[in-house]
């Protein structure tokens, strides 16, 4: 069964006393343990199509369905539950929490979703380790560099073992060093862990991880066969 299925689907915002298209009739499949990369421009619907993924906005028209279970049917609290279960998030800006440790940052989602603390640092000190940070478990984010805050964000994003990792443009804010680490750190969740990753990205360099590429244009979904990708079989 497909981690990812999306009929018909479409979305508008009022502007000015109308709908404005950010995305229009779109169909999607993505296969469990996939590594997908949307790119296109910035405006071209990218983030919006990753929102209604990961169960953050409904969409206008149509059917978004990850990991079996039927979004648009959802109420607001199941939505929730399947965000913290199954949905992984990485942004741009590491959205970190400036008053909490890394620890306590990647702890939080284990207590949220009701876990005891002690259980919750366990796991994530464990995934602070596989992204190498145990050492910089007590720090806070503003003594922590870009790209170490953007290996904290990646463990909280998988400390709950999801199944789907969406991730908008997460070497936006790194220079190409730290962009390259992050990168084979996703890479690694994907092919060590099993989780499928969708990313957005402008940057063709970041697209060539993926397995599979679509380009996204005026709110459309356009697949692309031709995109030459560094871990293709």
């Amino acid at each position: 069964m497909p981690v990812l299925t999306i009929e018909n689907v479409g979305k508008l915002y009022a502007a000015s006393g109308k709908g404005v298209p950010a995305l229009e009739d779109v169909n999607w499949t993505v296969e469990r343990g996939s590594f997908v990369a949307i790119m296109g421009p910035s405006g071209c619907g990218k983030s919006t199509l990753l929102h209604l993924i990961g169960a953050m906005d409904r969409p206008t028209s149509g059917r978004v369905e990850v990991d079996g279970v039927d979004l648009g049917s959802s109420s607001e609290s199941e939505l929730v539950s399947i965000r913290r279960e199954k949905i992984g998030f990485v942004f741009q800006f590491y959205n970190l929490l400036p008053t909490l440790t890394a620890l306590e940052n990647v702890s939080l989602p284990g207590l949220l979703a009701g876990r005891d603390r002690k259980q919750s640092n366990e796991n994530a000190m464990r995934v602070l380790g596989q992204v190498g940070l145990v050492a910089r478990a007590n720090h806070y984010p503003a003594q922590l560099s870009g790209g170490e805050m953007q290996r904290v964000a990646i463990a909280r994003s998988v400390v709950h073992d999801p199944c789907l990792l969406l991730a908008d443009e997460p070497t936006g804010s790194l220079d190409s060093q730290n962009g390259q680490r992050v990168m084979e750190l996703i890479t690694e969740i994907n092919q060590e862990l099993g989780v499928t990753v969708i990313l957005a990205t402008h940057d063709d360099e970041v697209a060539s991880y993926a397995t599979r590429c679509v380009h996204m244009r005026d709110g459309h979904l356009l697949e692309d066969p031709q995109q030459r990708l560094r871990n293709s079989p």
